[in-house]
């Protein structure tokens, strides 16, 4: 078995080896038969043309680039205004929201006080019946029948 592999390695190689040198010779006519082209006058007028195309070109790109410079500022000018105009409609919303905050307060406190007063009157009233109910059982049951005692 170990000579059968052996053989069939080397049947390989040497198969290898034969299409190498079978390719060759049509590799190198190839490569020999390639020659250099030569320069003309036509390809000098030619490449002048393109030239004088590209640079043309180049001047219609510059006059491009101007005018888009231009729309562009203009552009940046309106994003200016309209930045300007956010920031101030940020700041009537915060203002509004600040004189809407001052305005309850001071809207609520004359109602706070006479919350207060009244609060005091009337603990001074239950005081007075309490007092007053010490002396006439009657007031006192009814007093704490209303939880006031």
């Amino acid at each position: 078995m170990k000579s059968q592999n052996c053989t069939f390695v080397f049947v390989r190689r040497i198969y290898k080896y034969i299409l190498i040198l079978a390719f060759a010779p049509i590799v190198s006519l190839a490569a020999q038969d390639q020659h250099p082209i030569p320069y003309t006058l036509d390809d000098r007028d030619r490449a002048i043309r393109t030239e004088a195309k590209i640079e043309i070109l180049a001047t219609g790109i510059a006059s491009f680039e101007k005018t888009a410079d231009i729309k562009i500022e203009s552009v940046n000018g309106r994003l200016d205004y309209v930045f300007w105009l956010q920031g101030v409609i940020v700041a009537l919303i915060l203002f509004m929201l600040g004189y809407t905050i001052w305005d309850r307060r001071t809207a609520l406190k004359p109602a706070l006080d006479k919350v207060t007063i009244v609060e005091e009157r009337n603990s001074t009233l239950v005081r007075a019946l309490r007092d007053y109910a010490q002396n006439h059982p009657e007031l006192a049951r009814i007093l704490k029948t209303h939880g006031l005692l």
